[in-house]
């Protein structure tokens, strides 16, 4: 009996070792948001307490980039690989259904179901209409939310460019909650999918769709912006992003109250910078002293706040200064969930040494590259060569600059002063690593 006691004690611990071998992982993915528009990033005049805490609890990076718009953003964090070559360099078009994220690329979704886990979509997806490029398709069990880039948050229906189309799915099926908040409708379901989930390791991307116009903030965060003073329209924004805190301090409070807190590794990332179209107000955002906005491969379009937190496992009250990529979670998620890479071509690296070691070097020594409509960067260092510019980050307004707008960052992080004439070199070298780009790219797409 004695010995029947040890042997089942023995296999109680094996099971328990083997269920907590890996772990959750939950994405967030706001949406437009500036990149300095948190406390923890350095902004002053807004109230985000809850992201500030996730920051502390784990590592933030102050030199990650993403691209400049929605639909190559997520298209590139889900797959690993930079917009072109995940096949969605542009946004998905609503107008036209066979513009999305082409069905043979593999997704993190798919690694994880592969690897045993429970995956779940919430929130936006932008990255496809037909059913073969719906998240179900895609690797998630589970999936609810808007197929479209931008929704009103009580009706539900998409409304940018016409016509107006209720745009709320659950599964595949159109669901109907009028008069519901979106955020509030994603929490009921992340609680349900984290509880059904049930000591199965889950996967869960959170893509909410805020502070993506149109600016709805939560009545009590208005009215606090208005009596602080805040300006039009940074008021309208500030509610919106303290509404987006509120909301993350909500999950983060599910994830607490399941007890899964110490086995959750959690990611909080911008898809790309603050918006200044005209139904975002023409701003509202904040990049600092960064040039750009969304739309734009200056810094202000594409640079982005991105923090990761595993208590007890990551080091926690971080901050990493090395250049990464979103392309770079894909990677570093299969290391820390230890699941091993049928496919290693891709564009993101591992960040595992550089969140263990401040010290270690970035892991793109040999530079990065994006390339959006006319506008092209290949970056290398402190070096940063723009082709075809466009500032976007003027109010009502898209200003053209050089063909060529060299940048030393190091110098000039508000991209300032174009050193292209003074550093030809410099200039032929980063045109000629772009090129070579341009040739990998249409390559590996064939």
């Amino acid at each position: 009996m004695r010995s029947l006691m040890v042997l089942m004690g023995i296999m109680m611990c094996t099971f328990s070792s083997m269920s907590q071998q890996r772990p959750n992982v939950i994405v967030v993915y706001s949406d437009d948001q500036g990149a300095i528009d948190l406390n923890c990033y350095g902004s002053k005049d807004l109230e985000t307490p809850n992201i500030d805490k996730l920051a502390r609890s784990g590592t933030m990076f102050t030199n990650f980039y993403a691209s400049p718009v929605c639909s190559p953003s997520r298209a590139s964090l889900l797959t690993g690989l930079n917009p072109q070559r995940a096949g969605l360099p542009g946004n998905a078009s609503e107008l036209n259904d066979a513009v999305g994220m082409p069905t043979d690329r593999f997704t993190m979704a798919e690694m994880f179901k592969n690897a045993g886990y429970a995956t779940a979509h919430i929130g936006k997806w932008h990255l496809g209409y037909k059913p073969e490029m719906a998240p179900n398709a895609q690797g998630f069990d589970h999936s609810f939310g808007h197929m479209a880039g931008c929704i009103d948050n009580y009706s539900h229906f998409f409304y940018w460019n016409g016509p107006n189309k209720h745009d709320l799915y659950r599964n595949g099926k159109e669901v109907h909650y009028p008069g519901q908040f979106f955020p509030d409708l994603m929490l009921k379901e992340s609680s349900l999918f984290m509880t059904a989930a049930n000591k199965k390791p889950f996967f869960m991307y959170f893509a909410i769709n805020l502070p993506h116009y149109p600016y709805q903030g939560d009545p009590k965060w208005l009215d606090y912006y208005n009596k602080k003073g805040l300006a039009y329209p940074r008021n309208l924004y500030a509610a919106f992003m303290s509404t987006l805190d509120d909301k993350i301090g909500q999950l983060l409070k599910q994830v607490a109250d399941l007890g899964l807190g110490k086995n959750t590794i959690i990611i909080f990332q911008s898809d790309n910078g603050y918006s200044t179209e005209e139904r975002a107000h023409f701003g509202g955002g904040n990049a600092g002293n960064l040039r750009g906005a969304k739309a734009s491969l200056f810094e202000g379009g594409i640079k982005v706040p991105s923090i990761i937190s595993w208590p007890g496992k990551l080091p926690a009250g971080q901050v990493r200064e090395q250049f990464a990529v979103n392309t770079d979670w894909f990677p570093t998620l299969a290391a820390l969930c230890n699941i091993k890479l049928s496919k290693e071509d891709l564009d993101g690296k591992s960040l595992v040494n550089i969140i263990n070691n401040a010290s270690a070097p970035t892991a793109h020594e040999q530079g990065y590259c994006w390339a959006f409509k006319k506008m092209w960067v290949a970056r290398k260092g402190k070096w940063k060569l723009l082709g075809n510019p466009v500032d976007t980050g003027i109010k009502g307004a898209a200003i053209e600059l050089d063909a060529l707008f060299l940048v030393d960052l190091e110098a000039d992080p508000s991209e300032t002063t174009n050193l292209a004439s003074k550093y030809p070199d410099v200039v032929d070298a980063l045109k000629k690593q772009y090129q070579d780009w341009e040739k990998m790219n249409q390559k590996s797409s064939k």
